[in-house]
Formats: C-alpha cells, structure tokens, sequence
C-alpha cells in the first residue's frame, strides 16, 4: 500500500503523470475540511474533504468521494492533473479525446457502411437460419 491507501503502481503512475506535467508537491495548497453528506459519524468527526490549490497555476480542486481522507486526497491530485493537462494541452488532454471518441462513435454512419453492415447481418442471419434445419425438415 502506498502513501494515499492505494496501489503501487496506481500512485508511481499518477506521480509519473504528474511529473510530466510539472506539476510538484511544493506547487500545491492542501487543506481538510470536514465532509458533508452520507458517512454518519466518521464524516462528522474527522476532515476526510480535501482542497488542493496549485499555486502557480491558481486553479482549485475540492474531493469528498470517499470516507476515507488518503483516498480523497489521492483522487483529488488525479483531478487537479486532468484540468492542468486540459488546460496545457488543450486539444490533446485525455479528456478531449475521450469526448471526440464518443462523438466519433455517435456519428450517423455513411450510406455505403450501413449497406454493408446490414448485408454482414443478413449473411450471419442466414447462417444461423441454416443452423435450425432439423432431420424432420429435410424431405425426401
């Protein structure tokens, strides 16, 4: 287990990530608040929320999705990284292109690939109709 109750490889990866992006440890502001919601008296005794600042860049991240303050923390340093990268990169950030993949997938397809997809479906359609011909249906 790792410094934020997570894998290894989860957090060398997420460091990796970071570093990257130049994104340092003493760039960032980070306080605990006490969270709000479900999570009963844990969440009312202890500052499981985490507020990170990244000073150079002024951009704020707030977490409360786990009762757990490690894994706040580490979600809340994944999230701040994703909005530097978005606003570095732009275009090329992850996000975006997660967004262009989904909008790529949604397109109506061209008249020439329906045709084609829906010839593949009848030609499977018929396999399989072959498949249901039993000995009572052959006539001889």
């Amino acid at each position: 287990m790792g410094l934020f109750g997570i894998s290894d490889k989860k957090e060398s990866a997420l460091s990796a990530w970071m570093e990257r992006l130049g994104i340092r440890d003493e760039d960032i502001a980070e306080s605990f608040v006490r969270s709000g919601g479900h999570g009963g008296q844990n969440v009312n005794k202890t500052s499981t929320c985490v507020c990170l600042e990244h000073l150079p860049t002024g951009i704020k991240v707030k977490c409360q999705r786990e009762r757990s303050q490690a894994l706040n923390r580490y979600h809340a340093r994944k999230t701040l990284a994703a909005k530097i990268e978005k606003m570095l990169l732009g275009r090329e950030s992850q996000e975006r292109q997660r967004i262009e993949k989904i909008r790529r997938q949604k397109r109506k397809r061209s008249k020439r690939a329906k045709e084609k997809m829906l010839a593949d479906k009848r030609c499977r359609s018929n396999i399989k109709a072959a498949r249901k011909v039993g000995p009572k249906d052959i006539v001889s």
